[in-house]
């Protein structure tokens, strides 16, 4: 059975940066109900605090942020990169620990963010980009998608279990 990386707020985990959290989707609770739901928020587990100030990345460029061109800064101007790193690198190992090969994650997190991002201004601009994790997950050969995108992550996990 293949299992699903799934960030935690989209599962009810109260670990959003201003400490809310989304009920789960008819779809991801029929995934926890099968068993196939790994969870992790990165934020939390690079050992950031619930809640916490928000952060974003220039350009909404986490893949830049993980080649050590762009910082993650928080809207008080705080480097919490190396957070947003461990967060990451912790997400690709539970990717390796269960053999995963699809994520949903929160769409336009600084971590989580698959298409697009905030720009970095903190004043709601959103660009094409995507997130810290959602960047280091993409380069390992993970199919990423988010909670708008449910349709076709259950699309892809029905193709991936006919392999």
């Amino acid at each position: 059975m293949q299992k699903i990386l799934v960030s935690r707020c989209l599962l009810g985990h109260r670990v959003r940066y201003d400490g809310g959290a989304h009920d789960p989707f008819d779809q991801l609770q029929r995934w926890l109900d099968e068993g196939r739901v790994v969870a992790l928020c990165p934020e939390v587990a690079g050992g950031l605090p619930t809640p916490r100030p928000p952060a974003e990345i220039r350009d909404g460029q986490g893949g830049a942020v993980l080649d050590g061109r762009l910082p993650v800064l928080t809207i008080e101007g705080e480097d919490v990169t190396a957070a947003f790193v461990e967060g990451a690198e912790q997400a690709l190992a539970l990717v390796r620990e269960h053999d995963i090969r699809l994520a949903l994650l929160k769409a336009r997190s600084p971590s989580c963010g698959n298409l697009e991002n905030y720009d970095g201004s903190f004043s709601g601009v959103r660009v094409p980009g995507e997130g810290v994790t959602a960047a280091l997950l993409k380069r390992a050969g993970v199919k990423v998608f988010n909670e708008m995108q449910l349709d076709e992550a259950a699309a892809e996990l029905a193709r991936l279990e006919q392999d």
